[in-house]
């Protein structure tokens, strides 16, 4: 017996013997699984590379003007020391959460110490919202090295910077300040551990 030559004939005569319908699904079936491979090797080639995205915007401190506290309107202090609000850092604190609208960030900031919304509205800061912070404690340094200060951290230099936790509505949020004195000082960058902290680290007047 030949079987090469006798193979077509028994593959017609198997396919003869199966029902119509099972058939044509065999077909389409093979059809969806061929277009199926078509379409996902061409997603493969033109899905872009995603890169992961940096949404702790840092504040470039040298492009801002080396300008002390403007006169009149609300007047702000770090340790006694007569500063301009320059640059602001918001994040909320803890997993997957949210800051609130902007319309609400008079509240935040007032919040933080009271007077702090009319320094806000008359320095008119640059100011950052970064994502939900994981760690309060963590904050501080990150903002410090996404703030740099010249120097030796702002010392012996105009400029200094503050960050650290307060409360809003009893939620946990985060503030970093970057400020600029009308001359050199020493106080450089300094963490705030506690809500209440704020109260001996800034002074504002005629608020």
């Amino acid at each position: 017996m030949d079987f090469a030559n006798d193979l077509p004939g028994s593959i017609e005569e198997a396919a003869g013997n199966l029902p119509a319908n099972l058939l044509t699904w065999i077909v389409i079936a093979v059809v969806a699984l061929a277009v199926l491979y078509v379409l996902r090797k061409a997603l493969r080639r033109k899905r872009p590379k995603i890169e992961p995205l940096d949404l702790e915007h840092p504040i470039d401190v040298n492009s801002l003007p080396q300008v002390g506290p403007p006169a009149g309107g609300p007047a702000l202090d770090f340790f006694n020391v007569p500063v301009r609000l320059a640059g602001v850092v918001l994040a909320p604190a803890g997993v997957a959460r949210q800051l609130p609208s902007q319309d609400q960030f008079g509240e935040l900031f007032e919040a933080v110490v009271p007077g702090l919304a009319r320094v806000v509205a008359s320095h008119r800061p640059v100011i950052r919202q970064w994502p939900s912070q994981i760690s309060t404690a963590g904050f501080p340094p990150k903002f410090f090295a996404k703030v740099k200060l010249p120097g030796d951290g702002g010392k012996a230099t105009p400029w200094s910077s503050a960050a650290g936790v307060f409360d809003y509505q009893d939620q946990p949020y985060l503030i970093g300040l970057a400020m600029c004195a009308g001359s050199k000082n020493n106080h450089g960058q300094y963490p705030v551990d506690r809500a209440a902290k704020w109260l001996d680290v800034l002074r504002i007047k005629n608020a």
